[in-house]
């Protein structure tokens, strides 16, 4: 099978949070586009734009989603996690390590609100939920631009949560998906990088691959 390819470029300095697409952080990355309905429909109008950056220690995403109708989750808790967050407007990176066995990876989501939830998939368990109270160390951090119609969601994962094996350039390659879930009811969409043509986006036989480069 032929995976489509993402590469995530080095940063010289980590950052706390940094939701600024045109920041001395973020210009100089490439650029991966989402813009593909689940079914594999083209949604230019929903283009996601994803940016991925990383250091020895972390490993950076940024999102730049637009949006015609938010759904947010009334009361949002931003200091602790928020299981179940998917039932509302997220932005989702699932990124898994071990090329051999693909239906373990881990999942980090990011709302408008800041609001994040992180879990750890495993596809052969029985009863499969996934467990989010396993904590990675996840940070992150969004706003909202109501005049063009997009929101900003940025995601620092602590790279030992991902990969036991030391960030090197050109050494390191995971399987990933990025996804948008925005809208209410009937106007709810979901978009994907890869799209799966299931109607979950658990479906790690899709995904496409991410590499670290310089």
């Amino acid at each position: 099978m032929t995976f489509n390819h993402a590469e995530s470029n080095r940063a010289p300095y980590d950052v706390e949070a940094d939701t600024d697409p045109d920041s001395v952080f973020w210009r100089v990355a490439s650029v991966i586009r989402a813009e593909q309905d689940n079914d594999g429909k083209p949604a230019k109008e929903y283009r996601t734009e994803i940016r991925s950056r990383w250091t020895p220690d972390n490993l950076y995403f940024l999102f730049v989603c637009p949006y015609k109708q938010l759904n947010l989750k009334p009361n949002p808790q931003t200091h602790t996690e928020t299981n179940e967050l998917w039932n509302w407007d997220v932005a989702e990176v699932f990124i898994g390590s071990d090329l051999h066995n693909i239906q373990k990876y881990k999942e980090f989501e990011v709302s408008p609100q800041g609001e994040w939830v992180d879990l750890d998939i495993n596809l052969n368990a029985p009863h499969f939920k996934g467990d989010w109270k396993w904590n990675s160390g996840l940070k992150v951090s969004a706003r909202v631009a109501p005049e063009i119609h997009k929101w900003y969601g940025f995601m620092r994962i602590p790279y030992a949560s991902v990969d036991s094996i030391p960030a090197s350039a050109g050494n390191n390659i995971f399987r990933i998906n990025f996804f948008l879930s925005e809208g209410l009811g009937p106007n709810h969409k979901a978009i994907a990088w890869q799209p799966t043509h299931q109607s979950t986006f658990h479906v790690p036989k899709v995904f496409g691959t991410l590499k670290l480069v310089n």
